[in-house]
């Protein structure tokens, strides 16, 4: 089990460091896609704004109840239709920012008892709500290197439940 309070300074540190260096980028940096079937960094940031969202989702309601069936997204139409290409740059960075800070608040104040709790997602798992947690931050950075490849961004809980 990994304690929340390490993960949530986990989260906030990669949201500090990200934070600086994403504000460097302009709008038209921010626009380009690598390749035509490839996110733009406006369009990754997007996905993990809803990502923020359906884990946020998926913390909460597992924290509820022993166990939460939780179903998949269509994360390439939820960046379609949510039109992030098209969206300011400044406003995307102060949602994911604001957004990854309240997730931080939520896995510290998580009940330690409630850690074990488990979901399912889209038939996957069950997994542990600890797991899903420290997964989250691995999930963040492994986006953001996509944006910031020289980003020095620690997997400190990449291996944590893997065999």
């Amino acid at each position: 089990m990994t304690h929340p309070p390490l993960i949530a300074n986990q989260l906030r540190q990669v949201v500090g460091l990200a934070w600086s260096l994403l504000q460097q980028l302009d709008e038209a940096a921010a626009r380009v896609k690598p390749a035509p079937d490839k996110w733009s960094p406006k369009e990754i940031l997007g996905h993990l704004i809803d990502s923020a969202s359906n884990n946020h989702h998926k913390f909460v309601r597992t924290l509820a109840q022993p166990h939460h069936d939780f179903v998949g997204y269509a994360q390439d139409f939820w960046v379609a239709a949510q039109h992030y290409q098209q969206a300011a740059w400044p406003s995307l960075l102060t949602l994911w920012q604001a957004y990854n800070l309240h997730l931080a608040w939520v896995i510290e104040h998580a009940a330690p008892a409630r850690l074990a709790h488990t979901i399912s997602i889209a038939g996957a798992g069950p997994f542990r709500l600890d797991f899903i947690m420290a997964d989250y931050v691995e999930h963040l950075k492994h986006h953001l290197r996509q944006i910031l490849p020289e980003a020095p961004f620690r997997s400190e809980f990449a291996n944590v439940y893997r065999a």
